[in-house]
């Protein structure tokens, strides 16, 4: 009975999510699940860190993050089935709390209201398919680009975090040494990380965050600390502030709207952009682009990335949007929106074990990340060496990112070089009028990035 039970049950699953169709299982949807939840889940720890800063309780922030990351993620797996999570983003929380909130003087409730009304502006241009027509302007070498300065950009980020790459005053960045056992730790994950994947083995970025997480235990940091903390306890309870629910200041935010248009503006486009480059790059690397290279279920997509921004401003957090991270779950084998289901029930779990969870050091986590992103630059052999005006928009896109740590930065000069080398060359049917309207929001978003700092 038990078998036939959990027979039944496999299939349902495998007819809702076309788990076959995309030429992958149920087992292998629950692992990769698992290491996007693994990669990503920093957030909720940092997210109620930085939005504390702004007069937030932080208590009341990790409900948001949860929440909003479990409506977010199961929106887009149940509605766009694809294997992309969801959850309050860094770098537009940092801008809510030091710019909006104490720069700018304004209350954090004000801010909501902004994060909130820019999340209904998404999700018009999503239902009325503008987003997909925004989507279908850029140009293949540019989605590409988009693709592989995602990859160096997590990379990046992966090395950063782990300590192997330090700040020098004389080149900016160097090696870590490796006397720093954090630094030594990071390097044996990387190495280990790529063994197992050369080796195909099943759940290898988990097996290998595990294995180096327990390792921390028995290494010092700088400091002579263990790069490992144990917990102080091993469960806790949610707390709920009514205060935090549906709290925006939509009075304050019409009074000084001509104040706050800027970084109103500033906030939608860098949002936009970024989030659908991200979906974009994620569903490239699953192999899941349609024949002509578009976004599978993009309107739903698109909608579920509004929908989670929404009801992140309504609990109490800034705005939602999809993770890069989500590419190691892409590694792992995520084809499907059961594998977001299975970060979903994850991150709600993380309500009970908080705790438990940020034991998990930097050192171990970084491994996956810098491998993922080694992987995603493996589809730049895919463009066309022997024509300058496709290779060397993505080639700047990917210098830019790496250099600036700013992915819109790098999207701005891809689709600038990729208009002034089309002109050059007379090739005006690649000129369209949607990709100079891109460039106009390009010179918008660096005139007021420029401004709000």
């Amino acid at each position: 009975m038990k078998a036939f039970i959990s027979r039944r049950v496999s299939q349902n699953l495998d007819i809702f999510f076309r788990i076959s169709e995309r030429k992958s299982t149920v087992s292998r949807e629950m692992l990769a699940g698992m290491t996007t939840f693994a990669a990503m889940s920093y957030i909720v720890v940092v997210n109620p860190m930085v939005l504390a800063a702004a007069g937030m309780n932080r208590q009341g922030v990790l409900l948001a993050t949860v929440l909003s990351a479990v409506i977010g993620t199961l929106a887009m797996a149940l509605w766009a089935n694809l294997p992309v999570a969801l959850a309050p983003g860094m770098g537009s929380n940092i801008v809510f709390a030091q710019v909006v909130v104490l720069q700018m003087h304004l209350r954090w409730q004000t801010a909501l209201a902004m994060v909130f009304l820019n999340a209904v502006v998404f999700l018009i241009l999503s239902l009325t398919r503008w987003r997909e027509k925004i989507v279908a302007a850029f140009p293949e070498s540019i989605k590409l680009g988009m693709q592989c300065s995602i990859g160096i950009f997590i990379a990046f980020l992966g090395l950063k975090n782990a300590g192997l790459i330090i700040a020098d005053p004389g080149s900016l960045l160097a090696f870590a040494k490796l006397s720093n056992a954090g630094a030594l730790l990071a390097l044996v994950g990387v190495l280990l990380t790529a063994v197992l994947l050369v080796r195909k083995t099943p759940g290898g970025f988990l097996i290998s965050i595990a294995v180096l997480t327990v390792a921390g235990l028995f290494l010092k940091d700088a400091s002579g600390h263990a790069i490992t903390q144990p917990p102080q306890q091993w469960f806790s309870l949610p707390q709920v502030h009514p205060e935090m629910l549906f709290a925006f200041d939509f009075r304050e935010f019409f009074s000084k709207f001509f104040v706050l248009l800027p970084v109103t503006v500033y906030f939608l486009v860098s949002e936009f952009f970024s989030a659908t480059a991200t979906l974009i790059g994620v569903a490239r690397r699953a192999g899941l682009s349609t024949p002509s290279e578009a976004m599978p279920n993009a309107k739903a997509a698109f909608a579920s990335d509004a929908l989670a921004s929404a009801a992140g401003a309504a609990l109490g957090t800034s705005t939602v949007t999809a993770f890069v991270e989500s590419v190691a779950g892409v590694e792992a084998g995520a084809r499907t929106g059961l594998s977001g289901v299975i970060v979903a029930a994850l991150f709600a779990l993380t309500l009970l074990i908080s705790p438990l969870l940020s034991v998990i050091p930097p050192q171990a986590v970084a491994p996956a990340l810098v491998l993922v992103g080694a992987l995603m630059m493996e589809d730049i052999r895919q463009i066309d060496r022997n024509r300058a005006e496709e290779v060397l928009p993505p080639l700047l896109m990917i210098i830019f990112t790496v250099c600036t740590m700013d992915l819109m930065a790098g999207l701005a000069v891809g689709c600038f070089s990729y208009t002034l080398l089309a002109i050059s060359l007379k090739q005006w049917k690649k000129v369209t009028t949607m990709l100079l309207t891109l460039d106009g929001v390009f010179v918008l978003y660096l005139v007021l990035r420029n401004k709000i700092g």
